[in-house]
């Protein structure tokens, strides 16, 4: 029977090398300030949209995983691993901590109704939490009021272990830097005798005062740069998704011709156009506007009008060689995806996360 497999040739290239060389770049950056550094690897969101177990396997070397849902941890306690496995927003419902205890998950800890949870709790054993302070983000965790007194609840729990402190940066990848946050957490943890939690991607590579006993890369992680500006190649970073396609077919627009929904492109001069086999339902970005980077042939140009669900366009008139099944990138290792995405007005983590089911990865190893 003839294979019902779509020829369509779009396909994303996940690098697994790249995963563990951007690791490599973490740990040691982290164990130049502090040696005995751990790596926590955030691999949430079906890792930035590489895959959850693709990842997990290009970053086994990472000392513990930060991720969302109860679901992924399990699935990656199912699949093998044993290190330190957080929940980066807890558990949401008493049922999960169960689970979270039979499985040897660790937890953040962001409210009281979350104490109340462990307080009420009957577990096979103890877990171990990340008390999560506020110190300006305003979206998880303890105010420097409450803090207190939730330490000394948790400190009470018998369904408590090890209790290690962290906090989130707001501002790690501006121009404001970290110096408030991070002196008032100093100011609310000094003398406490536990682990620390601090840096994310940005304050990892820009803050060595952050790297204490826990580090928590994300988009570092995948190639992407935390800062926006700063190109990732500039941190010896490399992409870990290449999402490449080909021309389908080549239009010829005289000066007035327009292309695309809406006619937002019309040439000025006679043009030579080539239309991707690329949409926003495969996750490229539907607002990216005329003048985003993209490669055909192997060289750098533009995109032309508006974006639409299967299909965009390329400006080839200065390729001549482009033709129909000519090879197109449309961000990896010539077009960073951090290019792409400050085009389109949002940043690189979007892009990457927004992968589409439909299209079909290959792993390198």
């Amino acid at each position: 029977m003839p294979s019902t497999r779509s020829q369509r040739p779009i396909h994303a290239v996940i690098d697994l090398s790249a995963l563990r060389h951007n690791l490599a770049i973490a740990k040691q950056t982290a164990q130049s300030t502090n040696p005995q550094a751990k790596i926590l690897a955030v691999i949430k969101a079906n890792g930035y949209g590489h895959g959850l177990l693709r990842v997990a396997a290009g970053l086994s070397q990472a000392d513990g995983f930060g991720v969302l849902g109860l679901d992924e941890a399990v699935k990656l306690r199912e699949h093998g691993y044993a290190q330190t496995i957080l929940l980066l927003e807890g558990v949401f419902a008493p049922a999960e901590l169960l689970v979270a205890a039979q499985r040897h998950i660790s937890l953040v800890v962001h409210s009281s109704q979350q104490i109340d949870m462990l307080e009420s709790a009957s577990l096979p054993a103890p877990v171990s939490i990340f008390v999560k302070i506020n110190t300006g983000m305003n979206r998880l965790g303890f105010t420097p009021e409450n803090f207190s007194l939730a330490l000394q609840r948790l400190n009470a729990c018998h369904n408590v272990g090890q209790i290690t402190l962290m906090t989130h940066f707001a501002t790690a990848d501006e121009e404001e830097g970290i110096t408030a946050p991070l002196a008032l957490f100093s100011q609310i943890t000094q003398s406490l005798p536990y682990p620390i939690s601090l840096a994310n991607s940005a304050a990892l590579l820009r803050y060595p005062a952050t790297h204490s006993d826990w580090v928590r890369p994300g988009i570092m992680l995948y190639g992407s740069s935390p800062v926006a500006g700063v190109a990732a190649a500039s941190f010896d970073l490399r992409p870990a998704m290449s999402f490449t396609s080909a021309l389908i077919a080549v239009q010829t627009l005289n000066a007035g011709d327009s292309v695309g929904y809406g006619k937002c492109f019309t040439a000025t001069r006679t043009s030579r156009v080539g239309i991707v086999a690329c949409g926003y339902a495969d996750g490229y970005p539907r607002h990216a506007p005329t003048g985003t980077p993209i490669a055909v042939a192997g060289q750098l140009t533009q995109t032309l009008g508006r974006v639409s669900m299967d299909m965009l366009f390329a400006d080839i008139t200065e390729i001549p060689q482009a033709e129909i099944g000519c090879a197109v990138e449309l961000w990896g290792t010539q077009v960073p995806v951090d290019s792409v995405a400050q085009a389109a007005g949002t940043i690189g983590y979007e892009l990457l996360c927004a992968l589409a089911l439909r299209v079909p990865v290959e792993v390198l190893e």
